[in-house]
């Protein structure tokens, strides 16, 4: 894994995410239209990561940040990452997450862990959400690569 490799730092620990060889797209079926719709879709996602960036703090998860990525990635729109205090823990509340997401219609890719489940990403294609230990957030230090990109307030 590669830290300083944009692509990597936001898909995760691998650097693609579910089956096969890279990042697919979501079936947009039951995707609006593009013109009328777009706003509202927007909204939707903005709603939706500081939704969870407060089941995540809600939870017990520590240092939740969210980074607004519209116009500086080509991947996603925004990173929330946050620090879980245990395996059980990040795996517990990503759960809670991903069931969260489908709940609200937020169209998911996949996710991922690595093997001590130090770190956890789940790609909802507009928002990947990383959910670290502690000493691993600190090693990757996102927060460093996306600096210039303008934070969220969702308290």
């Amino acid at each position: 894994m590669d830290p300083l490799n944009p692509q990597q730092a936001i898909l995760g620990p691998s650097g693609a995410l579910g089956p096969g060889e890279g990042r697919r797209q979501a079936d947009n079926s039951q995707r609006p239209k593009p013109g009328r719709d777009r706003g509202n879709k927007a909204t939707k996602i903005r709603q939706f990561v500081v939704d969870a960036a407060q089941l995540l703090d809600g939870r017990h998860c520590e240092d939740v940040l969210i980074f607004d990525l519209r116009g500086l990635s080509d991947v996603t729109d925004y990173i929330l990452i946050a620090s879980g205090s245990s395996d059980r823990q990040i795996t517990s509340v990503a759960s809670e997450l991903r069931g969260f997401a489908d709940e609200r219609s937020i169209d998911r890719f996949g996710s991922e862990q690595d093997a001590s489940t130090t770190w956890l990403v789940i790609d909802l294609i507009d928002v990947v959400v990383h959910i670290f230990e502690p000493s691993t957030r600190a090693h990757y230090d996102l927060e460093m690569m996306w600096n210039d990109a303008p934070r969220i307030i969702w308290q």
